[in-house]
């Protein structure tokens, strides 16, 4: 589990069973004749649809149970990751693919009533990602990396050591912190150009991702801010794409999001970055910086 305390959001990887959890067998029946058991097998739809409820049933009580857990207020949006340990039989090597990914705001799935849903409608409803044919372990792509969420917001009593010498972000001015952003995807692959700055340190980057079928043009806005991003920047951020004609849309900020936002996004093609979340990309490219609040005066 990992906790970013801008977000109030919690992020779980989640070891799910295998496949093997389900009987083959159906049932066992005395054949009195030849004095044998003789057993049935499952039909192999029958063990894929039990295994998809399992996925399911164990994705949505991981959420009711940290919900139900935490009540002082301090987690609104949970992110569960499921992924399974097995070899992939094209290479035989390990391998941990994730069968489902869903993120949902509190506000939301507290007017679930879990007894009385269909696993896979109540997951389509929070925009769950999940996988096709989790017997044969196709995987999806998180909607949130667990290694984005890790916490590396420090403040001005509690420093980590080994980012001592590291810029701190929030020391940047406006004009460095928009090239910062448009040269962490340029060197990610995309082809990144400003078009506008603004006061706040937010920039509008539109940029090209070269990839056939996937790519295309992508909007990208950063947020130099301490306090938590809301609903209406990501709004702007889709307005913008819109405008644009762009694919998809990217919103990065040193802070964090309100549940707000997590929900104006979901289904839509926009990605929400947090700050634990730019850290972890600058040190995918070799930058080990650090983000340092201000004390408040």
């Amino acid at each position: 589990m990992a906790f970013t305390q801008a977000s109030k959001l919690i992020v779980v990887e989640y070891e799910l069973p295998s496949i093997e959890i389900i009987p083959t067998v159906l049932e066992f029946r005395y054949n009195r004749s030849q004095d044998n058991i003789v057993e049935k097998p499952r039909k192999p739809t029958e063990i894929k649809s039990d295994y998809q409820d399992v996925i399911a049933s164990v994705a949505l009580r991981t959420l009711h149970e940290i919900f139900e857990a935490e009540h002082r207020g301090h987690v609104d949006v949970i992110c569960i990751n499921g992924y399974i340990h097995t070899v992939d039989p094209a290479t035989g090597r390990d391998i941990q693919p994730h069968l489902i990914s869903v993120r949902t705001t509190r506000e939301k799935f507290v007017e679930i009533d879990l007894a009385r849903v269909d696993k896979k409608a109540c997951l389509r409803n929070l925009g769950a990602q999940v996988s096709r044919s989790p017997e044969e372990a196709q995987p999806v792509k998180p909607i949130m990396e667990f290694r984005m969420a890790d916490a590396r917001f420090v403040d001005q009593t509690d420093l980590i050591s080994g980012l001592a010498d590291a810029p701190n972000l929030m020391e940047l001015n406006p004009y460095e912190f928009e090239n910062l952003v448009a040269n962490l995807f340029g060197q990610m692959g995309l082809e990144s150009k400003l078009t506008r700055s603004s006061r706040d340190g937010g920039v509008d980057c539109v940029a090209f991702d070269k990839r056939p079928v996937l790519g295309g043009k992508v909007v990208i806005q950063a947020k130099r801010y301490r306090h938590t991003v809301g609903v209406s920047a990501v709004r702007d951020l889709f307005g913008t794409m819109m405008n644009e004609g762009a694919n998809k849309g990217i919103l990065v900020t040193t802070s964090g999001y309100g549940p707000d936002a997590f929900n104006f996004a979901k289904d839509k093609p926009i990605e929400l970055i947090d700050g634990g979340g730019l850290l972890y990309l600058l040190q995918e490219i070799g930058m080990q910086a650090r983000i340092v609040f201000p004390e408040v005066e």
